[in-house]
């Protein structure tokens, strides 16, 4: 078991997500980055799809009953680890390296450095019950876990195998400023010829009400050609929705399956939002011919 001791200000399981029920209303969810939890499987000898948990901002504090392999990826932060009886033997572990800890060790998670989320997996993964088959949580609808809190304990699974001989992975500096690949919507015509321009022609800030539903843009204002809202229709991943204020609001993993707002444009691959602080500077751009 993993035992919570400091949860943190939002720390969830998530694995890869649960793909082909948008036509029943359920969205992806899923890791916000699904390449760096992927990678922290592979660190431990973990099949890809293991669950385990993506660490917002804050960090956490965790107890293991029994001995693992831990790997943390993402967002640098300070990772100590304490050896039993509590505070008998302290160590300083790293994001991107593999961890053995022992029966009983404390991981200890400081606060993200830069960016905003860490994901850690651990040797077997996290075995909550799967539903629509992912055990990931989706803060949007609540399907799967709640958020964690202080005190919650975490089953674990059988390792598949020993974690593989990897001292350290190399990791990209987090950019200064987001470029984000964005292609026409199927709303494009409710907005003025401008509108696009706009979008691609000034930098964004993001806004602190952002979250794992969606990244919500602070900038020039897209000037609408059509009055009013139209009916409810599906979206996707990566949907930039316009509400009336015209700041762009651009959907992630938990993104609603329908909306009201008009879509002007569709981003490419949504990951490095995943670790845009508020205030962080957001670009776009269209696909390079």
């Amino acid at each position: 078991m993993i035992e919570v001791l400091r949860a943190g200000a939002l720390t969830t399981v998530q694995d890869q997500g649960r793909p082909g029920w948008a036509h029943l209303g359920v969205p992806r969810s899923g890791a916000l980055d699904p390449a760096a939890l992927r990678l922290a499987n592979r660190l431990v000898g973990n099949d890809e799809h293991a669950a385990g948990l993506e660490i917002t901002m804050t960090g956490c504090v965790l107890r293991f009953t029994r001995a693992v392999a831990v790997a943390l990826t993402g967002a640098p932060a300070e990772v100590v680890v304490e050896w039993p009886p509590p505070g008998a033997r302290r160590r300083p572990g790293d994001v991107g390296r593999p961890l053995a800890l022992p029966a009983g060790a404390v991981l200890r998670v400081g606060p993200a450095r830069a960016g905003v989320r860490t994901w850690l997996a651990v040797s077997g993964g996290i075995t909550v019950e799967a539903v629509l088959g992912s055990r990931s949580t989706d803060t949007l609808s609540g399907l799967g876990p709640p958020p964690l809190r202080d005190g919650d304990r975490l089953p674990l699974g059988i390792p598949d195998g020993p974690p593989p001989p990897v001292d350290l992975t190399v990791t990209e500096p987090l950019p200064d400023e987001l470029r984000l690949t964005v292609r026409p919507g199927p709303r494009q015509g409710w907005f003025t010829p401008q509108a696009l321009s706009l979008l691609c022609g000034n930098a964004y800030t993001v806004s602190p009400d952002s979250n794992r539903v969606g990244a919500r843009l602070a900038g020039a204002a897209l000037p609408r050609a059509v009055a009013g809202e139209l009916p409810s229709e599906g979206l996707v991943l990566g949907a930039v929705q316009v509400p009336p204020d015209g700041q762009p609001l651009v959907f992630l993993a938990d993104h609603p399956t329908t909306g009201g707002y008009p879509v002007v444009g569709v981003v490419d691959d949504v990951t490095p939002l995943a670790q845009a602080r508020p205030g962080a500077t957001v670009t776009f751009h269209g696909p390079q011919r």
